[in-house]
């Protein structure tokens, strides 16, 4: 018998304030396609320093609380940007790491309605990457 749990908003913004909490400090690492995305954020990228396009510090306090505006969703704080690109590269996926190096999100890249949002993905070897938006959902269903 299949079971699908339901949380409600407060729950929901519990779970994610918590994993949010994990990339204070951390990292965003955005990489180029390669050999594709990971399946998930626990499997290993092949060759990932040939991939690396742009690191970027996160904060301290790395994401607001979730449910600020929508129940679930925390919105990122500032993001430093990374002055000097690694290499040129298209982006197509990114991680988040904890402050001691573990993956604990992986997303997809754009401009606008990806899961992290640039100002572009065309990244230039040496360039500057800036975030645009990125924010983590925790659904409610």
């Amino acid at each position: 018998m299949a079971y699908s749990p339901k949380r409600s908003a407060a729950a929901a913004n519990a779970a994610n304030d918590a994993q949010c909490a994990l990339c204070n400090n951390g990292s965003l690492k955005i990489y180029e396609v390669g050999d594709g995305v990971p399946a998930n954020v626990a499997a290993s990228i092949p060759d990932e320093a040939s991939h690396l396009l742009a690191t970027l510090p996160m904060a301290a306090t790395a994401f607001g609380a979730s449910g600020a505006v929508t129940p679930g969703v925390a919105t990122a704080g500032t993001i430093t940007d990374d002055a000097a690109a690694d290499k040129t590269g298209t982006a197509a996926f990114f991680r988040i790491l904890a402050s001691g190096g573990a993956a604990v999100f992986q997303g997809l890249c754009g401009t606008s309605g990806a899961d992290l949002n640039l100002n572009t993905v065309a990244i230039v070897a040496n360039a500057t990457v800036s975030v645009t938006s990125l924010t983590i959902t925790e659904a409610l269903a």
